[in-house]
Parts: structure tokens; sequence; C-alpha cells
């Protein structure tokens, strides 16, 4: 299986389990997170890959890079970009309905 496969199929569940939570935010302060968290990626994976501190199996991935970075390595800030909000919405409610 290939890196964008596994990444399409795990952003995937994460949207349709997250789509309840996600409807009911405020889009652009998620929007501005995914954009900072890729700008990031593509700086560090960038910096990361050039000092060799890791590499790509070139069967497992396209071969198209944004920058240095390869393109399957933003599924990864997009889904903490996500993720992270929603668990925070679902851990605040529960905690909400503990007693004081």
């Amino acid at each position: 299986m290939t890196n964008i496969v596994l990444n399409v199929i795990v952003l995937a569940v994460l949207g349709a389990v997250s789509w309840p939570v996600l409807r009911r935010m405020r889009a652009l302060p998620i929007v501005w997170t995914v954009l900072h968290l890729c700008v990031l990626t593509a700086v560090f994976d960038t910096i990361m890959i050039d000092a060799g501190l890791y590499v790509f199996d070139p069967d497992k991935i396209l071969g198209r890079y944004i920058w240095g970075a390869p393109l399957e390595d933003f599924a990864y800030a997009i889904a903490a970009a996500v993720g992270m909000p929603v668990l925070w919405v679902l851990l605040g409610r529960r905690t909400d309905r503990e007693p004081s």
C-alpha cells in the first residue's frame, strides 16, 4: 500500500467520524490552522530531509513534492488540524458534565 492510499483512508475516516462536530464549528480557524501547519510541514520536512534525518521509499510515494516535502506528508498536518479541535470539543463536553 502506498502512503497516499493510507493517507486518503485515514483522512476519510477522520472526516466521517469528525463531521458531526466539525459542521458546528467555525471553518476559518480550522482552515487557518491547516494552512499554518502545512507551511510548517513544508519548511521543517524539507530541512529534515535535506539533513538526512529521514528518507522516503520512492516506491511508496507519488513523487510530487511541495518545496522539498513529499505531498503525502501533508496529510498528517491536515489530520492534526482537524482532529485536535474535534477532540477538544468532545473532551470538553465530557468534563462539563462532571459535578464540581
